[in-house]
């Protein structure tokens, strides 16, 4: 072991630490022209399907047997969740990686959607209810209302039998007892924007939030 070997293996640190442990994803934040002006295209996701009826991008897990990596995966899950070629679509960038609470990190990427109506997508009906458009000066013009959630971390639960299960056995490792028992984990921001279509709220919020200052502060 030399300093040498220390440094080097430091050079390729990853932006997140111990990003496997979590659920990944990606989404693309889709950009549309109609009439000259710039628009976020949303859609809402099937009743039936994970967290059904909210408002999203088009996104999903990463997969290890299809993507090449998590832009690969933005653009593959747009193309079957909207029914467009992927020659329609052209990434211009990267927001960034969000790491939500529930153990789910989203890398958002933007991207350019040649389209000229919404009549020109074949929807997925199975996952997407469907989509729509909202100006993104709509976004820039306003700012989100913000709430806040608790958050707590559980050493143990109670199962549907009403038996204990402990997830970290706190006595048996010789930690702090006070770990036995629930401890604050600090509260989580929410962001909510309103529109003529849907309420757009949480991660999806976030990214749109995120966007709309990295645009505010180019100006």
């Amino acid at each position: 072991m030399t300093l040498e070997n220390i440094t080097l293996a430091l050079s390729n640190s990853p932006e997140i630490l111990g990003k496997d442990k979590y659920f990944n994803s990606a989404v693309l934040v889709p950009l549309v022209i109609i009439e000259d002006k710039f628009h976020f295209l949303f859609e809402k996701r099937a009743d039936h399907i994970r967290q059904g009826g909210e408002v999203s991008f088009p996104g999903g897990e990463f997969d290890t047997k299809k993507d090449q990596g998590l832009r690969h995966t933005a653009i593959r899950e747009t193309t079957e969740e909207l029914g467009l070629p992927s020659d329609k679509i052209k990434i211009i960038g990267k927001v960034g990686t969000l790491v939500a609470p529930m153990g789910v990190t989203v890398d958002a990427f933007v991207g350019m959607v040649s389209i000229k109506s919404l009549d020109e997508l074949s929807i997925d009906k199975n996952e997407v209810e469907k989509v729509f458009l909202v100006p993104i000066d709509h976004f820039l013009k306003q700012k989100p209302e913000e709430y806040t959630v608790k958050l707590e971390v559980h050493p143990s639960y109670t199962d549907e039998n009403g038996k204990k299960v402990e997830l970290l056995p706190v006595q048996k490792l010789g930690l702090p007892a006070r770990y036995s028992k629930p401890w604050k984990n600090g509260f989580h921001r929410v962001f909510v924007y309103n529109s003529t279509e849907e309420v757009i709220w949480g991660i999806t919020a976030e990214i749109v939030f995120e966007l709309c200052r990295m645009i505010n502060s180019s100006k």
